[in-house]
């Protein structure tokens, strides 16, 4: 057993800015981290080399390991308090901006790039937001600074090395199994050896759950098991959409990332835009009970011929229905299993028409997919009818922004699913019912993205300091 003040569970960016923020406030204070995965420097996909998927284990080096899934996915940071989830009600707008612009300096201070995307040309974004706006649909002005997804695996290297040089223990290739919850008191936590399954106890003083999206299922769990108060949140689901630069050469030069909001007709749901990457490459996360999610890749050097983005629709259940990520999961594993476990791809054109995508039509496609060992098939045959729905009208009116965008050959790739749905219920200082428990980034349903759950993380480190 070991004891410590501050266990803190994933080392993702919430986790990683709590230990650097409580280090840059010259806390005394012991400080163990738990991670599923590897270090930084251990973290490798062989894709690269076999050209699909080996569906490693005992988990994927994409999602798990030292910075989380986002690094290994685009790592870009957005810049306004307008993207990346609901913190902003939750501390108000104003604190959110500041923090962003904290935590944008220690980002640059460990080496990112100190170009922002998306600026200095407001006469183009004005033309943009016409076009979207006659479209029915809002966009979002959000400075970008792109880390880039190799770049960004350097500065965390840094970072990690800077917390272990500062005394914090990073245990990895431990799962937490268990929260040690007593009278309402968070007294530690229960792991377990990812290769021996050998089980130990650390206890602590303060317990953060930061398990990212990875994680959100089992803090879900967590809640209805430890009565820890949450309500069933939103739940993402969609595809990645796939298609030639020159389409997008506008928006990519002018925003970088456009991110565009819409509700259409006949369901009203909320449709958006996320995670754009020009020059990108489709990839694949893989997650517990080898669930294959569509994602995608951003380099600073190393580019494509294609632009892809994720198209996401929100799905918000009511009593009585309360297990939203459980939803999203099994449209996961029935989209993976018309691909025979892999991710499933399809013309639009193909979709419109009523018929399947086959590879042959794709070999001959201006669209050549950037994930060679994606399947070509039908995700009508495992979508809802209102995501496809939702999904085709959103793709049409983003074609009046951004002509082309609706050809026949553009590609969809799904599943693209967001797991943060379950939302811990907290107060400003993010205090949980539970008395020494405190639940951050993405898992807890408050934040989106890398920069957001950075804040979450800097706003628990003061606290604990």
């Amino acid at each position: 057993m070991k004891k410590c003040d501050v266990v803190i569970i994933g080392a993702g960016p919430a986790g990683i800015f709590t230990a650097l923020e409580m280090l840059k406030n010259n806390s005394q204070k012991k400080i163990i981290m738990v991670e599923k995965g590897k270090s930084m420097e251990k973290r490798r996909c062989p894709k690269a080399q076999t050209k699909k998927c080996l569906n490693c284990q005992p988990y994927c080096d994409i999602t798990t390991g030292f910075s989380g899934a986002g690094a290994f996915s685009d790592g870009k940071l957005s810049l306004s308090y307008e993207v990346g989830g609901e913190l902003p009600s939750l501390i108000g707008a104003d604190t959110a901006q500041e923090l962003i612009n904290y935590a944008d300096q220690i980002y640059l201070d460990f080496g990112a790039d100190p170009k922002v995307e998306g600026v200095g040309q407001e006469d183009k974004v004005k033309e943009i937001r016409r076009k979207a706006i006659k479209a029915g649909l809002k966009l979002v002005d959000c400075p970008i600074r792109h880390l880039g997804t190799e770049k960004a695996q350097e500065i965390y290297g840094k970072i990690e090395k800077y917390l272990v040089e500062h005394g914090v223990e990073i245990m990895f290739g431990y799962a937490c199994t268990d929260t040690r919850i007593e009278d309402g008191i968070c007294r530690g936590v229960y792991l377990e050896d990812a290769r021996t399954h050998e089980t130990e106890e650390i206890q602590a003083e303060t317990t953060v759950i930061a398990a990212g999206r990875k994680g959100a299922d089992w803090l879900e769990k967590q809640c209805a098991a430890h009565k820890i108060d949450h309500v069933p949140g939103t739940v993402d689901i969609g595809v990645r959409v796939e298609v030639r630069n020159e389409i997008m050469e506008e928006v990519n030069n002018v925003l970088y990332e456009s991110k565009l909001i819409g509700y259409p007709a006949p369901f009203g749901n909320k449709v958006r835009t996320f995670c754009q990457n020009p020059g990108g490459f489709v990839s694949q996360e893989n997650y517990d009970n080898n669930l294959a999610i569509v994602n995608g890749h951003s380099f600073k050097e190393k580019k494509s011929t294609n632009t892809n983005l994720a198209i996401l629709c929100s799905h918000n259940f009511r009593v009585p229905f309360d297990q939203p990520i459980e939803y999203a999961k099994r449209v996961g594993e029935l989209t993976n299993m018309l691909a025979n476990g892999h991710i499933l791809v399809q013309r639009f054109g193909d979709i419109l028409e009523g018929k399947r995508t086959w590879q042959e039509e794709l070999e001959r496609s201006n669209v050549r997919p950037t994930m060679p060992d994606a399947v070509a098939g039908d995700i009508t045959s495992a979508l809802s009818y209102r995501t496809m729905m939702n999904i085709i009208s959103f793709i049409q009116a983003v074609d009046e922004v951004v002509p082309g965008f609706a050809a026949y050959e553009t590609l969809l790739y799904a599943p693209e699913i967001k797991f943060y749905s379950n939302r811990v219920k907290m107060d400003r200082e993010l205090n949980t019912n539970i008395k020494g428990l405190h639940c951050l980034g993405d898992s807890s349903g408050w934040t989106r993205g890398l920069m957001m759950a950075s804040v979450m993380g800097v706003i628990m480190g003061r606290k604990l300091a």
